[in-house]
């Protein structure tokens, strides 16, 4: 493989990796489809609901630095097919809840555990181990899937829940994750080397690292390897702010906030999927932009778009022809094109081999802050009755981000990167 003519299987494996991205983000798209009906056929409260989503939102969040380690040392493949297992399992015993602390925990726990494994740090990990060339732009399509993937199921799964009850839309996305099963377990590999190449743009090969320590003790090790630097809790308080303007506000909550706006459910759902056709218009480009521009600017630039449309869109929703037109399109294209700089930057800093990990715990800061908003703005929306103030908080935020991106990789900021094993006691074998 790799010779003229012939595909390099880097793109195999990214391809693949997309499908399963993809597939892996219909379960985690339903919190705003089902809040309704289970607040109708439960009599559970939007905060109680929220609580839910907050636990879902935090668990995917706090895997993402063991999924890196456990794919460094077990491989992606295994971490893989187990993660879509569980998500699968997860998704089909909610069919069966009846009490708030199921739905903690299935919904909660279960299923946020098993997409956390599927969540960014796998793009991540797979444009770090594959390719050197086209990297940015591959981040940026495999970010495109895991959170369009959220987005372009929902009128389906509306749909769905609107003809034949929210069981059925739990169903569908636990088959959903099924299906993608057998084409993970044959086609993915682990590094270029498994298949007699070497990483896509690489001139030479590079033996992968093999870690011998403990999985667990890996990513804590990498969590005290950056935490003694700026720009760590720079990344990480960016990203706070992503997580908490993105999936934990808009992604939980603009189907709830459309309805109570006199909107169908079915056409607030279409909302969030046109942000979704949009997001991949603008994550691709941010991936190809991140490939040759300064990631910092892109940051700020992002960061202060996203939250001049949240700012707006409280009076977008009093104008929906056009307002809440320009909200999709501004905010849709800036969906997650803060997730390319941002893998890029702690690629930058933290080296090759430590790079997976540290994101995964800035990854982890992301969900934090979707946990917050998923809750918090479903306690104002409980105790205000609109959500007129998590939305202009968000945009607030957002502004505050962007001018903390300028300072990330300052010379005040930066440091060296000492050539240590990620594990102290441990060891990375080539």
């Amino acid at each position: 493989m790799g010779g003229r003519g012939r595909v390099h299987y880097a793109w195999i494996v990214a391809a693949v990796t997309f499908v399963t991205l993809l597939g892996a983000a219909g379960f985690r798209s339903t919190p705003g489809v089902l809040m309704t009906p289970l607040e109708q056929e439960f009599g559970w409260t939007r905060a109680t609901i929220s609580l839910a989503v907050s636990v879902n939102l935090l668990l995917y969040g706090f895997s993402g630095p063991f999924a890196a380690a456990l794919m460094l040392r077990f491989g992606l493949r295994r971490v893989v097919v187990g993660a879509l297992l569980t998500v699968s399992a997860g998704a089909l015993l909610t069919t069966q809840m009846r009490e708030p602390w199921q739905l903690i925990l299935l919904w909660g726990v279960v299923v946020g555990l098993g997409a956390g494994f599927m969540a960014t740090v796998l793009a991540a990990t797979v444009a770090s181990r594959w390719f050197v060339a086209r990297r940015g732009l591959v981040l940026g399509v495999l970010t495109a899937a895991a959170a369009t993937g959220q987005l372009v199921f929902l009128p389906l799964l509306a749909s769905l829940t609107t003809s034949a009850g929210w069981r059925s839309a739990a169903v569908a996305t636990a088959a959903g994750a099924l299906l993608v099963v057998p084409l993970a377990a044959v086609f993915l590999r682990d590094w270029p080397r498994d298949v007699g190449e070497v990483a896509y743009g690489a001139t030479a090969d590079e033996p992968p690292p093999t870690a011998v320590g403990n999985p667990i003790g890996d990513a804590f090790a990498g969590l005290r390897f950056a935490a003694g630097r700026r720009d760590f809790w720079l990344l990480g308080g960016t990203f706070f702010v992503c997580g908490l303007s993105t999936s934990g506000l808009i992604g939980t909550h603009l189907i709830p906030a459309g309805i109570d706006h006199g909107m169908g459910e079915v056409a607030a759902a279409s909302m969030l999927a046109l942000i979704g056709v949009f997001d991949i218009i603008g994550t691709t480009a941010s991936g190809w932009l991140t490939d040759r521009m300064d990631s910092r600017k892109l940051l700020f630039v992002y960061y202060g778009l996203r939250g001049a449309s949240l700012l707006v869109l409280p009076m977008a929703f009093a104008s929906p022809n056009f307002g809440m037109i320009a909200f999709i399109v501004f905010y849709g294209l800036d969906w997650v094109a803060t997730v390319p700089p941002t893998i890029a930057l702690t690629t930058d800093l933290f080296g090759r081999e430590r790079g997976p990990i540290v994101f995964g715990w800035v990854f982890t800061a992301h969900q934090i802050g979707a946990a917050v908003a998923a809750t918090g703005a479903g306690v104002i929306r409980t105790v205000t009755g609109d959500y007129w103030l998590a939305f202009v908080t968000a945009g607030a935020l957002c502004l505050v981000a962007a001018a903390m991106a300028l300072a990330i990789g300052s010379a005040r900021s930066r440091e060296a990167i000492p050539a240590a094993p990620l594990l102290p006691g441990a060891r990375l074998v080539r």
